[in-house]
């Protein structure tokens, strides 16, 4: 007889090393799929019935928002797919389900971008004004890391994930490695924050190879996405802004900010690293101030003579 147990263990187990997926993605499916089988009491796969899933999908709903649901939803049918696969069940009980799910529309937080410029200022005055060495290295390496966050719209988990020779700032590139590891290559385009980039490297160069991870803390091991968040908010605070900032939003500011300066979104689409135009075509909404621009100065009604 099949234990459900024992089978998801060997999902996972399939997921690591065959299809190689992400330690996080294989994380969330060992939290999800965990759920469900602690909620639905059941041993055998084969006793997994459409209406068993329903009512699980019921629970769902009632339980999470719609973008969670669909996620953990998503866990399951892809468990249900490795059953089919490897012929543990003959029929997918999915295949006689449908479910539609309404998700809220919401657009992209971004920061002003004059509010960017008062944080990364923010950033240089604490250089300069350190009393010690220990605090003007980190000032630098804060600098760092938010000038890289705005110039190429890295993800925090891609930028705390850059390896020393994924850096390349004599070629003024950056190699990333995006979600399904996926490669993609990223040009630094700004002078100022090549030269920052390289002050960091210098600064840090014996805890860079010693942790062969290009963004470190000032104990040599890696800088995680935590230390990042708490670094912002320190930023934040500092410099007395009234918003509450996250790594995420300065890639829409710099996705949202390219769009408004009428870069093609397939050029956006390549440098985010996004699989697919439509999840990139979040950024196609108009800022208010786009759109004054726009109505103020093309619409014909400027040429009247009345």
């Amino acid at each position: 007889m099949y234990n459900l147990q024992t089978l998801i263990q060997n999902y996972l187990e399939y997921c690591k090393n065959q299809k190689r997926l992400d330690t996080k993605t294989i994380k969330a499916y060992k939290i999800d799929l965990r759920q469900f089988s602690e909620q639905i009491s059941l041993i055998n796969p084969l006793d997994i019935t459409p209406y068993i899933l329903e009512n699980y999908i019921s629970k769902l709903h009632q339980q999470y928002k719609p973008k969670t649901a669909k996620r953990k939803l998503a866990s399951i049918k892809a468990l249900f797919c490795y059953f089919e696969y490897k012929e543990i069940i003959n029929i997918n009980p999915f295949n006689k389900i449908q479910v539609k799910f309404r998700e809220p529309f919401i657009l992209p937080k971004t920061i002003p971008l004059h509010t960017v410029e008062v944080f990364l200022s923010t950033i240089y005055k604490q250089r300069i004004n350190a009393k010690t060495d220990y605090q003007r290295k980190n000032a630098l390496r804060d600098a760092a890391v938010i000038e890289l966050l705005f110039a190429t719209g890295i993800r925090i988990s891609e930028l705390c994930s850059l390896r020393m020779n994924d850096v390349n700032l004599y070629d003024r590139t950056i190699l990333i490695f995006g979600k399904g590891s996926k490669e993609r290559k990223v040009q630094i385009g700004n002078d100022d924050v090549n030269q920052v980039l390289k002050e960091y490297k210098n600064s840090f160069l014996s805890e860079i190879q010693n942790c062969n991870h290009f963004f470190v803390n000032q104990k040599g091991t890696i800088l995680s996405d935590q230390s990042v968040r708490r670094m912002i908010n320190k930023y934040t605070s500092l410099a007395s802004i009234d918003l509450h900032i996250t790594p995420h939003m300065f890639r829409h500011t710099f996705a949202t900010s390219l769009l408004e300066e009428d870069v093609d979104i397939r050029y956006i689409q390549e440098i985010l690293g996004h699989s697919s135009i439509n999840i990139t075509e979040i950024y196609t909404h108009v800022s208010l101030s786009k759109q004054r621009d726009i109505l103020t100065t093309k619409h014909p009604r400027k040429d009247f003579h009345i």
